[in-house]
């Protein structure tokens, strides 16, 4: 089951999608080494913009997936800039924040639910131009790379996403056996009409 909450309502769920941040971010290609303290807080913010979204993937009362969005200007200044730096009005943005989702429940359409819910948000918002995300950007040579990892581009595309040349969000978070370090993440969007 997919279910769409806003802002407060995901209070109840935030620890459960702060795990599954920790479980599936862990993985490739972020090898990020969170802490459920870090989550809260970062998810409650989120849940404190009124009109965030939470959509949550559940088998059973397990929340197995979550993605998350909120109108830009409600997220940090690390991601208004280079908005602002190509032209665009923050203000006109919806910022899709992530998606997670457990390895076993993949290709199961919960990927399109996902976008398909947010982008059904952000519309019914009535204000936004744009909708974005980031991913991170690894070398293609990156011995870290699991040899069966399939990268999200095509499926962005086939949803009509493109990354935008030279804008980068610039972050640093703890990779797993390497410690805090700075990564470049690339931005993508699209036309909300499209």
């Amino acid at each position: 089951m997919v279910q769409t909450v806003r802002g407060t309502q995901v209070l109840p769920h935030l620890d459960a999608v702060a795990q599954l941040r920790i479980s599936v971010f862990g993985a490739w290609p972020y090898l990020y080494q969170g802490d459920a303290a870090y989550e809260r807080d970062y998810l409650a913010a989120y849940a404190a913009s009124p009109d965030s979204v939470f959509v949550l993937a559940r088998d059973g009362d397990a929340v197995i997936g979550a993605s998350t969005g909120l109108p830009l200007l409600d997220d940090s200044d690390a991601f208004h800039a280079p908005f602002r730096a190509a032209g665009i009005d923050p203000a006109g943005v919806f910022y899709f924040g992530e998606s997670v989702l457990l390895p076993a429940y993949r290709g199961q359409g919960i990927g399109h639910a996902f976008f398909d819910r947010r982008e059904a948000h952000a519309r019914a918002l009535g204000r936004f131009a744009l909708t974005a995300f980031c991913s991170v950007e690894r070398a293609p040579d990156d011995p870290r790379q699991p040899a069966d990892y399939r990268p999200n581009d095509a499926f962005w595309r086939k949803r009509g996403y493109a990354p935008q040349p030279g804008m980068r969000v610039h972050l640093q978070w703890a990779e797993l056996q390497h410690g805090q370090i700075d990564h470049s993440l690339a931005v993508w969007t699209r036309a909300l009409s499209q």
